[in-house]
């Protein structure tokens, strides 16, 4: 029996046929994932899209801290009811230690760290600066906050400082610490100083810095030494595991715990993901990942830049790999995954119209050869899809 037509459903199969017709329509893949590797629709691949930075996530001391916590699936209740696990309060102690502030809250995801925080802190009578690069999470939370939102060129200090010099009220300048896209990092240091000469609050999501950048694995902030007032973070990046937190003053870890409703109406995240992070993060702390990682980084970007492909301004694990055309980006990646290559196409509204790219994320699992084999396969594909 045929659907009924309405304007709804109308409406569904309009929307559809732009994307696929624009080139952003989207399908999800079958991915199972064994160490650097994958399996992705039933063809083995070399793994390029992971976040597991360090390949905590894989590690078997990360793994077993889990199984031996996991008493029940979920607290099933949130953590002002009864969800308060001990191994929760552990864990937030060791991240307030890690980002070397007076406290720490963990969230079930990062995405509900970023809204909890911003929509806890700002409000009808606040202007927030982002950059325009900022996560979706970032955007959608200065949104739902009700501040006023001024959008600043990325990473354009002068833009920055010419909007906030002009403002009125309270104040906040948010930014990533390395753009999940672009895999560049904030100037942050300039950022920090034109907070301070006008009383504006600084948020930092530094998701992609964490416990790879910094003295100590701290993140961005730590790395250039500025004084952030809020640090948001996942905890499914470098240390490899699942949740998100916000790392801040006492008080305004108060203010979170009574008035952020994403903190507030949800179920705590679960006591085994919080023991494998306990687990994880003296792992994430010795350094030895980090510098697997970052060798990983150096022959991949040079081989690639050797072969004439366009990396953009990335100084971190991210790599966009350039192309321009959304439909062009999506072949150029179906072709690298006929020849064992796992790395999706980007494309709008996650970044702008016409700057489509391969997001290319390294890990410290990848080894040589598997560094050389995908070098070749993208030459290949390259050539094939004329990207180079």
């Amino acid at each position: 029996m045929a659907s009924k037509q309405n304007k709804t459903t109308l409406f569904v199969d309009e929307k559809l046929l732009a994307l696929e017709k624009d080139g952003l329509y989207r399908s999800l893949k079958t991915v199972s994932v064994s160490g650097p590797l994958a399996t992705v629709n039933g063809r083995k691949a070399i793994h390029l899209c992971s976040n597991d930075y360090l390949g905590l996530s894989q590690d078997k001391r990360v793994v077993q801290a889990a199984v031996r916590t996991l008493r029940q699936v979920s607290q099933c209740s949130s953590r002002l009811i009864a969800g308060n696990d001990p191994f929760i309060t552990k864990l937030e102690d060791m991240l307030a230690r890690h980002r070397r502030t007076e406290s720490a809250l963990v969230y079930p995801t990062g995405y509900a760290a970023n809204l909890g925080a911003v929509t806890a802190l700002a409000d009808k009578n606040t202007t927030i600066f982002s950059d325009e690069l900022n996560h979706a999470s970032i955007i959608d939370a200065c949104k739902l906050s009700g501040a006023r939102i001024e959008v600043f060129a990325h990473n354009d200090t002068a833009h920055l400082e010419n909007l906030v010099s002009k403002a009125a009220g309270r104040k906040i300048a948010i930014t990533e610490g390395i753009f999940s896209m672009d895999g560049d990092s904030a100037d942050i240091v300039k950022i920090c100083r034109i907070a301070e000469k006008y009383d504006a609050l600084t948020i930092v999501d530094d998701a992609h810095g964490d416990f790879i950048f910094g003295p100590k694995f701290a993140g961005v902030p730590a790395k250039f030494g500025a004084k952030v007032d809020v640090h948001i973070s996942s905890m499914s990046k470098g240390l490899g595991c699942f949740g998100g937190y916000v790392a801040t003053s006492a008080k305004i870890r108060e203010l979170l715990v009574n008035t952020s409703r994403q903190f507030i109406y949800t179920s705590a995240l679960p006591d085994y993901l919080c023991a494998a992070a306990v687990a994880a993060v003296p792992l994430a702390k010795r350094g030895n990942l980090q510098k697997r990682l970052f060798e990983n980084i150096r022959q991949f970007s040079s081989q690639l830049k050797k072969h004439g492909f366009t990396l953009g301004n990335s100084s971190s694990q991210i790599m966009p790999v350039m192309v321009g055309d959304e439909k062009k980006a999506v072949t150029f990646s179906e072709e690298l995954l006929k020849n064992g290559v796992f790395a999706q196409a980007v494309r709008y509204p996650t970044v702008k119209r016409g700057s489509a790219r391969l997001r290319v994320s390294l890990t410290a699992m990848h080894e040589k050869m598997h560094i050389d084999a995908a070098t070749a396969a993208f030459e290949k594909a390259g050539r094939k899809t004329g990207i180079i």
